[in-house]
């Protein structure tokens, strides 16, 4: 959904000047990105967007919106900091391309059609597929582009006979049942569906567990929403931003790690690198694949692949064409830095000597073993340093925050490289991430042990400070100051989340809308100024929010997700949604549920007690008898969390419809009513509550 704010803020002149500043430096550095990026292209895209499967009004992706940054002027405009917009420009270029071919063996990519991208091998009969981007659309869309420009008018095109997902993230397996668009949704019994060991956890973990409270950060990350223009969303650095279709899942049939690496009495020639421990190998409809796992990194479950064939190495997300994240700012586990760096060193060490060509699931690929290793080298380089030099640091008795303040550069052989730039990840929130990994939030002041929150925090700065008008006037004095107080906008900024977060009671109607105008504007300043996509889209969307309120969301449930989850899983995300002061306030007994599943022939204990739901697999042997037994199949089970946002009524519904069987309602009715649904739409930059306006 558009802003409805259809007039910009304008650029203050002090951040025009800066990103004039920053033009300087991209002139006087060129660059083979820009030939890379458009090398071997083949075809681009013939629709200007890519409709929603179920309404053909909507679209998920919009190639026609970026068309400021494909066909824009070399120079970035005012608005945009000019390293952003290479950035931007670099991967709006969408399309299939050619990386790499040897006789009848090829691997394409399609680019620009999502976040992600999308690879396809040609196997012996069919088509192995590497990351089928975020939805069902664009993937659909994305295998159309491949058939129409490579397989034409062919009476048989190559099914695909094979699906490998590098890690597990939302982006790079949520496409997958649009490969199977072309035959009415039929997914072959015997496919392959290939992920590193531990993906489906960490896929669950991180969509359905946190899920909500992501999906709303996300829309702040990616800004897929917020209109497309120099005034507003650009890109996200990684890429430009997230497709808004249907999010599917295939699930894993092999992982690997799973069963033993290939040990080195089975190393044949074929493999042509020299044999080392913990590799994983499978042959696939004649495609012979190597994988290095590297849990931890960029994902938690992630990998690399090799094709000794091709000599071509796929990085997953673990090199990429900028600085990443340590953390995410949508959220997620921190990663651990150190790791990467030495999986990255393993890559290096595996396969450097006999690499021709590298490509990831987002950029563009390199090729040429001298520039490969001088890539991955420096990549690995920038998050060692990123680790080790806030360990430094944090021995020295410095908080994350003053580490992020002391390290603002990276040393000049890592910088000079576009490729290390804060496009996605940024230096400051990733030393605070490495900070928070080892240490933690508290950062041993007990000054900060015991905050108040910003809402009571607010009410009294303000009435410290003399008021909420007299805060506004310090905000745009100090506003007004800039750049001759290069950190004004970031004391605005303090200031006013006072104002807007102070109890609507103690500020007058006039000062709220005061600090809430004064407040877009700084946030304006700072995302026009911003090198990270992310942060820009932070700032951005952030002023929208102050102007129209929180958007809807753009994307979409992921009911695969949920029939994939085991009963475990789902019990577990369950419970994370009891009121729990409720519950066990009300509750004092426990309430015990028995599950019988006729269809899969699975049981469960479900136990309310203490405000806490407990699972157990089978009969729970300590939590005495059963208050109420649920006969039902893992079909009607998955609807009751897929039928609606309110599980009880659902619940009630299938009972009356003779789906689901319980020998005592009330007792069940009782434990659903302390389920709670979440906010879609909670606000960020305003308080709960939404105060005024």
């Amino acid at each position: 959904m558009p802003s409805e704010s259809v007039e910009p803020i304008a650029v203050s002149p002090s951040v025009a000047q800066a990103n004039r500043k920053v033009a300087e430096r991209i002139q006087a550095g060129g660059s083979r990105d820009f030939e890379d990026a458009n090398r071997q292209l083949l075809a681009r895209p013939d629709v200007a967007v890519i409709p929603a499967r179920s309404d053909s009004g909507k679209a998920v992706w919009d190639f026609a919106a970026y068309d400021f940054l494909v066909d824009g002027d070399e120079q970035a405009p005012a608005e945009v900091n000019p390293s952003l917009w290479r950035q931007g420009v670099l991967t709006a270029t969408a399309g299939l391309f050619l990386v790499t071919s040897n006789g009848s063996r090829a691997v394409y990519q399609v680019r620009g059609y999502d976040l992600s991208n999308m690879t396809i091998i040609e196997g012996d009969t069919g088509l192995v597929v590497i990351d089928p981007l975020a939805c069902y659309e664009t993937a659909q869309a994305a295998l159309k582009l491949y058939r129409d420009t490579v397989e034409g008018d062919r009476p048989r095109p190559r099914p695909v006979v094979a699906l490998i997902y590098t890690h597990s993230h939302v982006d790079h397996f949520g496409g997958a049942r649009g490969l199977f668009a072309e035959r009415n949704d039929e997914v072959p019994a015997d496919l392959p569906v290939i992920a590193p060991d531990g993906f489906l956890e960490h896929a669950v973990s991180e969509n359905v567990y946190a899920g909500p409270a992501m999906a709303r950060r996300a829309e702040y990350m990616y800004a897929a929403g917020l209109d497309k223009s120099p005034y507003a969303q650009v890109g996200s650095g990684l890429g430009l931003t997230i497709s808004t279709g249907e999010v599917t899942l295939l699930p894993p049939t092999d992982s690997i790690g799973a069963a033993q690496a290939v040990t080195s009495d089975d190393w044949t020639p074929a493999d042509v690198i020299p044999w080392r421990a913990g590799l994983h190998r499978r042959v696939v409809d004649g495609v012979r694949l190597l994988f290095q796992l590297t849990p931890g990194t960029e994902a938690p479950a992630e990998m690399n692949i090799y094709l000794p064939e091709l000599q071509t190495l796929c990085m997953a997300e673990n090199a990429t064409h900028n600085q990443h994240n340590i953390l995410s700012l949508r959220g997620a586990q921190v990663r651990d830095a150190h790791a990467w760096s030495k999986y990255l060193t393993d890559a290096i060490q595996t396969f450097g000597e006999h690499t021709e060509v590298e490509f990831a699931s987002h950029h563009w690929p390199r090729w040429g073993k001298e520039s490969i290793l001088e890539f991955l080298s420096n990549q690995r380089d920038m998050y060692a340093y990123l680790n080790d030099q806030t360990l430094r640091l944090a021995n020295r008795g410095y908080t994350g925050i003053q580490i992020a303040e002391e390290l603002q550069h990276l040393p000049a052989g890592l910088a000079e490289h576009w490729y290390n730039q804060g496009y996605y990840g940024s230096l400051s929130h990733n030393f605070k991430a490495v900070y928070q990994r080892y240490m933690g939030w508290f950062d041993g002041n007990p000054a900060h042990l015991w905050n108040l929150p910003p809402s009571e925090a607010g009410t009294r700065y303000v009435a410290a400070m003399g008021g909420a008008e007299a805060v506004v006037r310090t905000a745009q004095e100090a506003y007004d100051r800039h750049p001759d107080d290069p950190q004004a906008y970031r004391w605005v900024v303090e200031l006013l989340n006072h104002v807007i977060f102070a109890d609507p009671g103690t500020v007058s109607e006039q000062a709220a809308r005061d600090a809430k105008a004064l407040q877009a504007k700084t946030f304006a300043q700072l995302g026009y100024g911003a090198e990270n996509g992310p942060w820009r889209n932070f700032y951005l969307t952030g002023a929208d929010e102050l102007r129209n309120g929180p958007q809807r969301p753009t994307g979409k449930g992921a009911p695969d997700l949920v029939r994939s989850m085991s009963l475990e899983q789902v019990f577990a995300a369950m419970a994370r949604s009891v009121d729990g002061p409720k519950a066990a306030e009300e509750q004092r007994a426990a309430i015990v549920l028995q599950w019988n599943f006729t269809d899969t022939r699975q049981e469960c204990t479900t136990t309310l007690r203490n405000g806490v739901l407990v699972y157990v697999e089978g009969k729970d042997l300590y939590a005495g008898k059963p208050q109420a037994t649920i006969v039902l199949t893992r079909a009607a089970f998955d609807s009751l969390a897929l039928d609606g946002p309110l599980f009880r009524d659902n619940f009630d519904a299938a009972v009356k419809n003779g789906t689901v069987r319980v020998d005592d309602q009330a007792a069940a009715d009782t434990v659903f009513g302390y389920l709670t649904v979440p906010d879609p739409m909670f606000p960020i930059v305003t308080p709960r509550g939404g105060g005024r306006g």
